[in-house]
């Protein structure tokens, strides 16, 4: 079954739907079962979170280095800059992701105005 299988207007939305729901219920499923039988400092959960953390630093990473649409308009140094401000708001400040982030996009939206 595709998307354009059925010309229905509603088609997309449910096979949007029945796809993401596929692909991560049994995830949440075993992420329930097997939650409340983990250590925190469990080696495996260690594992996780470092993947994760590669992950979100790979589309970091991707984001800065290859930019799309509107951002692909701005340099590299403001890209970098952002970023760099955003770590150091975080990092020094009050280790807050949600401070990071907004200073980060503070920056970026402040150098795109601008014409950076």
């Amino acid at each position: 079954m595709t998307l354009g299988a059925i010309e229905a207007w509603w088609w997309p939305y449910v096979f949007i739907l029945a796809a993401g729901w596929a692909a991560t219920y049994p995830w949440r499923a075993l992420g329930v079962y097997l939650g409340g039988r983990l250590r925190e400092d469990a080696e495996v959960l260690v594992l996780v979170r470092a993947i994760a953390t590669a992950l979100v630093a790979a589309v970091i990473g991707n984001l800065i280095c290859f930019p799309a649409g509107p951002a692909a308009e701005t340099s590299l140094a403001l890209r970098l800059l952002s970023a760099a401000a955003g770590f150091a708001a975080y990092f020094f400040i009050a280790r807050k992701v949600l401070l990071g982030i907004v200073v980060a996009e503070a920056v970026f939206g402040l150098g795109f105005w601008l014409g950076y």
